[in-house]
C-alpha cells in the first residue's frame, strides 16, 4: 500500500482548524512571528493531540505586517536564531500539552528564499538540528532545502503542493502571478494524483516536471481549504493510498 502524508499550515487567525483535522495527518503551527499567539499555538496544538495529527513549527522571518511575506537579507546567524527562537515557542506548548515536536516547515519568504539560496537552506537546517536532531525538515520538493537537510545530517521531506502551480524549474508560480493559485478542487485532485502516481507535475508552460511527493501540502488559509482536504483525503483513500504522518 502507498502511503502520503498530508500537512496543513495553521494557527494564522482563520480558524478552520477543527475542521482541517481529520482529514490531514500534520499540522505546520505558526509560532508568532508572521500570524498566531501562544493562545492559538496552545489551541492548535491540543487540536493535534486530540485528532493524532503530527505537530509541526512553522518559522518565519519576523514581519506580522506582511504575513511573513517580506524577502529580509539577513545573516546565517541571525536566521538559525530565529528559527530557534519560534522553535522554542511553541516547544515550550508543546511539551506543556504532553505532546512532542515532529517536524519543521519554513514558512512564506523564508521558505521561498530557502528554496533558492543553499546558505539560507542551510542555515535552516543547522538551527533545526542543534535544537533536536530527530526533526523532519519539510522542504520544496527538489530544491536546495532537501540538500540542505543533508548536510547536518537532518532527515527531510520533499513537499509538494495541492493548491499552487508550478514553473518548469520546478519552483512555485510567485503567488504576485496570475495562475498562481489553484482554486478549482478537480485541479487539485487531479496535481495531486499525478505527482504521486506519475511523479510528475504540469508546469504553467504544459511541460511535465519530474517531481517527489513525501508530503503534500494543503495552505490552510486558502479559499477552499476545507473542501481541498476532505475531497483529496477522500480521493487518495478511494485510489489505495493511506493519509500517514512521516
Amino acid at each position: 500500500m502507498q502511503y502520503i502524508d498530508i500537512n496543513c499550515d495553521m494557527g494564522e487567525g482563520v480558524g478552520n482548524e477543527y475542521l482541517l483535522m481529520p482529514f490531514i495527518s500534520s499540522a505546520n503551527i505558526a509560532c508568532g512571528f508572521h500570524a498566531g499567539d501562544e493562545a492559538e499555538m496552545k489551541r492548535v496544538v491540543e487540536l493535534c493531540l486530540q485528532y493524532d495529527v503530527a505537530i509541526g513549527a512553522h518559522p518565519s522571518f519576523k514581519d506580522k505586517q506582511n504575513f511573513g511575506r517580506t524577502e529580509m537579507h539577513l545573516p546565517a546567524s541571525e536566521i538559525q536564531q530565529l528559527v530557534q527562537d519560534q522553535l522554542q515557542i511553541l516547544n515550550n506548548i508543546v511539551i506543556a500539552a504532553g505532546g512532542k515536536l515532529h517536524h519543521v516547515k519554513p514558512h512564506g519568504a523564508l521558505y521561498n528564499m530557502a528554496a533558492k539560496d543553499a546558505n539560507i537552506a542551510t542555515a535552516i537546517a543547522v538551527a533545526i538540528k542543534d535544537f533536536d536532531s530527530s526533526l523532519i525538515y519539510y522542504g520544496l520538493s527538489g530544491s536546495v532545502m532537501i540538500e540542505g537537510a543533508l548536510k547536518p545530517g537532518l532527515c527531510s521531506a520533499n513537499e509538494v503542493f495541492a493548491d499552487r502551480t508550478y514553473q518548469p524549474d520546478g519552483s512555485l508560480t510567485p503567488r504576485s502571478a496570475s495562475g498562481a493559485l489553484i482554486t478549482d478542487t478537480d485541479k487539485a485532485i487531479q496535481q495531486v494524483l499525478q505527482m504521486i502516481h506519475e511523479k510528475k507535475v504540469t508546469a504553467t508552460n504544459g511541460e511535465k516536471i519530474s517531481i517527489l511527493a513525501d508530503t503534500i501540502c494543503i495552505h490552510g488559509d486558502g479559499m477552499h481549504a476545507v473542501e481541498f482536504a476532505e475531497k483529496i483525503n477522500h480521493r487518495l483513500v478511494a485510489a489505495g493510498i493511506q493519509i500517514q504522518k512521516l
